[in-house]
């Protein structure tokens, strides 16, 4: 006899009211303040009630924007010496820069919160949703730096290339939106319908708030338009919950006791 679905009872599960608030650092490595702004702002719609996320943006004389790996390297300095008094602050951090920023490994030598970057965020979800990833980035220069970084994450056999809006990072904010949106859009476009890619990541933090749209423009094809910024903090939020933290026995051991052993009181 054949049996109803609505009859069929499923064991469940829900969650608890009584979360405690969760306190995630989200860190703009450059100078840049309305950067750090639009990041927050792309995050109200899908931050769960007991989250709240704080905006750091790099002390001076961090870069403006975060385009080389010098660039990379002078706003880790700026920005560890300023995180470390508050970072018993925060149960996770952040790191809004489209690449392999030596901060996300600085963090996690220093602290034992849950620290991920948010091309990491990006290409893990990319794993998990699709099987043939591509990039949109703002210039040649991180596409290349970008193709190198897959091929270090073992993605490589997943990658459908990168696409360069030939735009600085500023310049996704100071050029007019309608034809930064243009651009963007046409590079994903062709990423999907000639490069075959199923999942787009947004290449910089600078994009965040550009989901909708991107997500607007290939409509219908199944892609997936992917935020760093969102997908991290998601990300975050289930470490925490699920009380993991960064592993202390291996290469991001403590730093702090080297710098003890060899007398060394200050960063």
């Amino acid at each position: 006899m054949a049996t109803h679905h609505a009859d069929v009872i499923l064991p469940r599960v829900s969650g608890s009211s009584k979360s405690r608030l969760m306190n995630i650092l989200l860190v703009n490595p450059n100078s840049s303040e309305y950067m750090t702004k639009d990041c927050l702002t792309s995050l109200g719609p899908s931050l769960p009630s007991d989250v709240i996320v704080h905006g750091f943006t790099a002390p001076y004389p961090a870069p403006t924007a975060i385009e080389s790996q010098t660039d990379a390297v002078l706003s880790t300095e700026a920005c560890i010496r300023a995180i470390k008094p508050i970072a018993d602050d925060y149960d996770a951090f952040l790191v809004a820069c489209f690449r392999a920023h030596p901060l996300i490994a600085v963090l996690k030598e220093e602290f034992s919160q849950p620290v991920l970057g948010i091309m990491e965020a990006a290409m893990y979800t990319a794993r998990i949703l699709g099987g043939n990833m591509g990039i949109i980035c703002t210039s040649e220069r991180s596409a290349a730096a970008h193709g190198r970084i897959v091929s270090e994450y073992g993605f490589s056999n997943y990658f459908a290339g990168c696409e360069a809006a030939k735009l600085g990072v500023l310049e996704l904010d100071s050029e007019p939106r309608a034809e930064v949106h243009t651009v963007i859009t046409q590079k994903i476009h062709h990423l999907v319908h000639e490069k075959g890619a199923d999942c787009v990541l947004l290449g910089c933090a600078g994009m965040a708030e550009m989901r909708a749209i991107c997500a607007a423009s290939v409509e219908g094809s199944g892609a997936r338009v992917l935020d760093g910024v969102g997908l991290g903090v998601q990300l975050l939020v289930g470490l925490v919950r699920e009380g993991l933290q960064t592993s202390k026995n291996g290469i991001f051991r403590d730093s702090a006791l080297d710098r003890a052993k060899r007398m060394q009181d200050w960063l």
